[in-house]
């Protein structure tokens, strides 16, 4: 019996033996889960990313880094620094894989910063940023190494994958091996592509844009390689999608595009404008005037209409920047062409052709400011919760539109003598001048009929449809098949102020009539109280849902408390006038008065 229980004694200590060895192994060994794309793009979203700002991302990855060293006192000494590295024997938490994430994201954030300098990086920089993202590839690789030992499936899939797309950037920053970075852009997109399939729904998406915004990469490195025939337009295409992941490479298509223009501009010496000819001998005059003209094909261009408005408005800011690095150029070769009279008539020229595109180009943006103003004026507040447009907002743009004009009639009259061409030119500023003002004069009308004063928006209509049949006839007698449009929206516009001036003069002779009356009633709803009791004020009618402010295409005031106040009937304290007061006579009292006695000695101190 007792060889037994020393037997069954032995065999479950060896069993709590071993029970123990498998719970140190599992405490040994945890398996990490980050969701790694997820993490990532919330912090870049929410720190400067979203609006391409990566110098503060860089501070948050910074920052971040600091508040991670402390939390997991993983400092690296007080004074002196002394390095302490991550392996796999430190991350015992999931932090410490955080750690190594986020100072890859600082590495290359700071790389992205350096692309971003005005003008390009110098060759210092340059080589300053490709230190940053080898330094990144080595943090993201370390990562992915340690989350294939720390990390569950998807968290080393997600940082492989993370790692592949650094070491693609760097080889794509490079411009060589271009064979490896596809293999790395291939490798990254394909797991995404599988991660994609599974997860909830947000990271589901977030896989899906992933997988787009590497498609430019990878298939500029086959246009590289030779394995692809894309054109510039298609490669301009693509750079217009949106994503941190595509700023390398729209940085490396602005460089391609750069280098494209400037082959082109070697055979570009002379500017053409309204008959006169232009040389241009500065390098970068030629490439600013060439980005420009490139600019205007896609957004005065047959496929413009297809392009949503901010696009344009975009294109148009691009444009205005490149004229004015090109009028910056020219007026430095002013100050540095000397004596030489000739070399200056030709830069004034010049500049003056430019200044003088610049201002087409302005009237062009301006005018379609005013066909997406002309779009939300008929909307109501309701539909997309947008904002509707007001007629003095028009009326502003028509005036800077007349401005314009003005001051591109007066550069084209100015200076040497005029061409045919300048006067054709001037002669059709003229009559665009003529046609903005009748359209002013219209929506300035309109402004007058929502404040309810009839009859100066007749007055205003009437004139209105006078400048319109003017210049309804002036462009007709030009004959000109470019100018169609402007015709038919003149015509429109003529219809359009004829009936609403009957509208107008007919709803003012209606308020005429009806005026004695509404007097009457007006009267006799007046209250001592000075309160209209038959419309409530919004802090009366709280329990009802009705809107006190009224609708938003017309003036009215808005009803949600009485100001000033009216004037209530409060109770005070009576007023009493004393006037016996004064003509009582009271009784003495001197006897009741206590009498003050002093000493012997007292008597001689008075």
């Amino acid at each position: 019996m007792g060889k037994e229980n020393q037997n069954q004694n032995q065999t479950t200590s060896a069993m709590e033996i071993d029970n123990q060895k498998a719970n140190t192994s599992d405490q040994i060994g945890p398996k990490f889960s980050i969701n790694v794309l997820q993490l990532l793009k919330s912090a870049q979203m929410q720190h400067g990313l979203r609006h391409g700002d990566y110098t503060r991302y860089r501070r948050y990855c910074t920052a971040r880094l600091r508040r991670l060293y402390k939390s997991l006192k993983f400092t690296h000494g007080r004074g002196k620094y002394n390095r302490r590295a991550i392996t796999e024997s430190t991350v015992t938490e999931v932090r410490f894989l955080h750690v190594v994430l986020y100072t890859a994201e600082r590495a290359w954030s700071h790389a992205m910063e350096k692309r971003q300098v005005l003008d390009g990086p110098n060759a210092r920089q340059r080589i300053y940023l490709i230190g940053r993202l080898r330094k990144a590839v080595k943090w993201a690789t370390l990562f992915a190494q340690l989350s294939a030992i720390k990390g569950d499936s998807r968290t080393s899939l997600e940082a492989e994958a993370y790692a592949s797309f650094m070491k693609g950037n760097l080889l794509f920053e490079q411009d060589r091996n271009w064979d490896t970075a596809l293999l790395n852009f291939k490798s990254a997109r394909a797991v995404y592509e599988e991660l994609a399939k599974y997860g909830d729904l947000e990271n589901q998406v977030l896989c899906r844009e992933r997988v787009e915004e590497l498609e430019p990469s990878i298939r500029y490195c086959l246009h590289k390689i030779g394995e692809s025939n894309l054109q510039g337009s298609e490669l301009l295409h693509i750079g217009e999608m949106e994503g941190p992941a595509l700023d390398l490479f729209k940085a490396k298509l602005e460089a391609v595009m750069d280098e494209a223009r400037s082959q082109q501009a070697a055979s570009m010496t002379e500017f053409h404008w309204l008959g006169h000819r232009f040389p241009i001998s500065n390098a970068k005059t030629r490439v600013s005037i060439l980005k420009a003209q490139d600019l205007e094909k896609d957004v005065l261009g047959s496929s413009a209409n297809s392009l949503p408005t901010e696009k344009r408005l975009a294109i148009f800011d691009k444009i205005f920047t490149a004229y004015h690095e090109a009028r910056s150029c020219i007026r430095s070769d002013l100050v540095s062409a000397g004596s030489s009279e000739n070399v200056k008539d030709d830069l004034n020229g010049l500049d003056k052709a430019v200044s003088a595109v610049l201002g087409q180009q302005t009237i062009e943006r301006n005018l379609l400011l005013v066909s997406i103003a002309k779009s939300k004026l008929t909307k109501r507040r309701d539909d997309k919760n947008e904002r509707t447009t007001k007629p003095e907002e028009l009326v502003r743009l028509y005036d800077l539109l007349l401005q314009n004009t003005a001051d591109l009639s007066d550069l084209v009259s100015s200076g040497r003598e005029k061409t045919s061409e300048e006067v054709a030119f001037a002669a059709e500023c003229e009559l665009k001048s003529l046609a903005f003002r009748a359209e002013r004069c219209f929506f300035l009308g309109r402004s007058y009929s929502l404040a309810g004063k009839r009859v100066e928006a007749y007055a205003l209509y009437c004139r209105a449809r006078t400048l319109a049949e003017d210049a309804l006839q002036k462009f007709k007698a030009v004959d000109n098949a470019d100018q169609q449009v402007v015709i038919k929206e003149l015509k429109l516009l003529c219809d359009e102020c004829r009936s609403n001036s009957c509208i107008e003069h007919a709803t003012g002779i209606m308020e005429e009539l009806k005026a004695p009356e509404n007097l009457s009633q007006q009267i006799s709803n007046i209250h001592i109280s000075g309160v209209d009791t038959k419309e409530k004020f919004l802090l009366e009618k709280l329990e009802v849902y009705e809107s006190a402010v009224g609708d938003s295409n017309v003036r009215s005031a808005a009803r949600i408390e009485a100001f000033p106040p009216p004037i209530q009937t409060i109770p005070r304290n009576p007023i009493v006038l004393d006037l016996a007061y004064d003509h009582i006579e009271f009784p003495s009292l001197l006897n009741r008065m206590k009498k003050e006695t002093k000493g012997f000695i007292s008597r001689f101190w008075r």
